[in-house]
């Protein structure tokens, strides 16, 4: 965990999930009212997706809002929430 992705040579596959971000200090059912909204969200998925590739970082995407199934094998026991 002490090197970056671009130090180990890696890639990223970014899938658009606006759930991540439900609000579920309340209530038996989640919030979304603080998500951005879709057209904002996409451009920054996009924004995101080109800044990696500008620093030379292979990105693969999954259609934006599109209904997908994802298959991964996670090493290791860490996921992290980055909130900026």
């Amino acid at each position: 965990m002490d090197r970056s992705l671009l130090d180990v040579g890696g890639a990223v596959l970014c899938v658009s999930q606006f759930t991540l971000y439900g609000d579920t200090r309340r209530g038996l059912r989640p919030s979304f009212t603080d998500a951005a909204e879709p057209a904002m969200a996409e451009r920054l998925y996009d924004l995101f997706c080109a800044r990696l590739r500008d620093r030379g970082v292979p990105v693969e995407t999954g259609r934006f809002a599109a209904r997908m199934s994802v298959a991964l094998t996670n090493e290791g026991p860490v996921t992290l929430l980055v909130e900026a």
